[in-house]
């Protein structure tokens, strides 16, 4: 028998082999391997469960042994694995010998009477021990839900020491205890599908039906949801553009078992999984506030913790009033929204953290928010607007793909939404969108590189001239051209057309450009 535990470090993580060894001497704990603060005091912790849960603690001199040695381990996880390493030591020295013989993975934290807290990471751990072969394990109670949505592993949930070891050394109540091979079965409550494609269903705050008019921002939203694409969205404050964002979690689809794996890690490693919640399914919807620093967005810190783009992996990054933000923290979406994935260096340590998220922003035309308003007067000067705008950089509006103007709703005549009126009504489309690019490519259609916009996005003569004419008016870049080319497919998958027509090319272009009217210097 080999006990593991797991050192986390950014996304990928190591196993630690934990070894004990009983030697004559004076009684004493010797920990070695690189531990840190936390582990070193495990030792009191470990010593103080193993009397109180009625074990007789090794009179003798005992050496715990973590490897790989050069690998710094950290945190509170490593209390059960070198309890039970003590035991199953002192045990073998007696004559006891019926352990479970596969190599095992054990995590949790020691209170001093033997009970057993949650750790972070488990999930991790776990994806991580199975990838290197080992198919048992032992956690925290707690961490047993989340733990056994990694498939193929038998996984024992402890609520203390004593039922730890009990597990550690009869294979029979491990068995009994930890059921068959463990696999992924997690589904939110009440789920509804439509044409093939789940989302969960519409909660209080979520009902599009509330909102008043505002007909082509829920069109966008709808595009967005469908196609992954990143979306801006310009208005006054007050005109609804915030509280229609915030409704879009109802939008986006559940995700599917591969897409939970690597969030459901991701959060695991940042301590975020819920009991109730054991595989995130739903989408992430990250809304940080605009103080947050670059560390904070794109992860950081001594073990290069998850930042929050790498927390909305495979769903939503929301900046409400985004040129509140940082300029250094805006230009650093860049690299992530185009590779969809960060590298982080620390001390010597390389981690790269999955980033696939789509970007929403709300904006105001103007620090007053007054600026191209019917009925109200902008009190910032050319100067001021200009400044304003900086922050986002013309690489950064770029990579957006959707960029409307929403009209407040007290200086225009409120109008109708055909076909979008409740949420019901927009998610028909979407699922009919998302259930055609599954079956075709596999991958959303913001997703799309240039050999399969080629061989999807065919146009014919009439909607390759009005791309064309959008080039020379509007001075569109390679990229914005993409951009136009996969929210028309979008468009056209929504409606469930074969084709890319003129209407959808016409369509995807009006929101290439909308924002740029109202700042001319952005075009493009």
């Amino acid at each position: 028998m080999q006990i593991y535990s797991f050192s986390p470090f950014g996304y990928e993580g190591s196993i630690v082999s934990v070894e004990v060894d009983l030697r004559r001497g004076i009684p004493a704990i010797d920990i070695v391997g690189l531990a840190d603060g936390a582990v070193k005091e495990s030792r009191e912790r470990m010593q103080a469960a193993v009397r109180n849960s009625g074990f007789e603690f090794p009179p003798e001199r005992v050496l715990i042994s973590l490897s790989p040695a050069d690998l710094k381990k950290e945190g509170a996880g490593f209390d059960l694995p070198i309890a039970l390493g003590v035991l199953a030591a002192n045990a073998e020295a007696s004559g006891q010998v019926d352990f479970v013989s596969e190599p095992i993975l054990v995590m949790g934290e020691l209170e001093l009477s033997g009970k057993v807290r949650p750790v972070k990471g488990v999930h991790a751990a776990v994806s991580t021990a199975a990838a290197s072969g080992i198919m048992r394990c032992i956690v925290p109670v707690q961490n047993a839900e989340e733990a056994r949505e990694v498939v193929g592993v038998q996984v024992y949930g402890a609520d203390s020491l004593e039922n730890a070891f009990r597990a550690l050394s009869d294979v029979s109540f491990f068995e009994a205890k930890a059921g068959g091979m463990s696999g992924n079965s997690y589904l939110p409550p009440g789920v509804e599908e439509i044409d093939g494609v789940h989302f969960v269903s519409v909660g209080p705050g979520y009902e599009f039906g509330e909102l008043k008019g505002q007909y082509k921002l829920v069109r966008a939203l709808q595009i967005s949801a469908a196609g992954g694409h990143n979306l801006l969205a310009l208005g006054a404050p007050g005109c609804g553009k915030t509280m229609a964002i915030q409704k879009f979690p109802a939008l986006n689809p559940i995700l599917t078992l591969e897409e939970a794996q690597s969030v459901t890690r991701i959060w695991s490693l940042a301590g975020l999984i819920k009991p109730t919640e054991p595989l995130i399914r739903i989408p992430p919807f990250r809304m940080p506030h605009q103080t947050a620093s670059i560390e904070g967005i794109c992860g950081g810190g001594v073990n290069c913790r998850p930042g929050e783009i790498s927390l909305a992996h495979n769903g939503v990054l929301f900046l409400d009033e985004a040129a509140e933000f940082r300029s250094s923290v805006l230009q650093m979406l860049r690299v992530p929204l185009e590779g969809g994935n960060i590298t982080l260096s620390r001390a010597g340590r390389t981690t790269t953290y999955p980033a696939n998220f789509q970007l929403l922003m709300a904006v105001n035309p103007c620090p007053c928010g007054n600026f191209g308003s019917k009925t109200k007067i902008c009190l910032c000067s050319a100067r001021a607007v200009e400044q304003y705008w900086k922050k986002f950089s013309a690489p950064l509006l770029d990579r957006v793909e959707l960029r409307t103007f929403v009209e407040n709703n007290g200086e225009v005549q409120v109008e109708d939404r055909p076909g979008l009126k409740t949420t019901a009504e927009i998610r028909e489309g979407i699922a009919r969108a998302v259930n055609i690019q599954r079956k075709r490519q596999g991958i959303r259609n913001s997703k799309l590189v240039p050999q399969d916009i080629a061989k999807f996005c065919v146009l014919d003569s009439e909607c390759q001239k009005l791309l064309d004419d959008a080039i020379n008016r509007y001075g569109f870049s390679p990229r914005a051209v993409s951009a136009c080319m996969k929210v028309s497919r979008t468009i056209a998958d929504i409606e469930g057309s074969e084709a890319i027509l003129p209407s959808h090319m016409s369509e995807a272009i009006s929101y290439r450009k909308l924002c740029c009217n109202m700042v001319p210097e952005l075009e493009g």
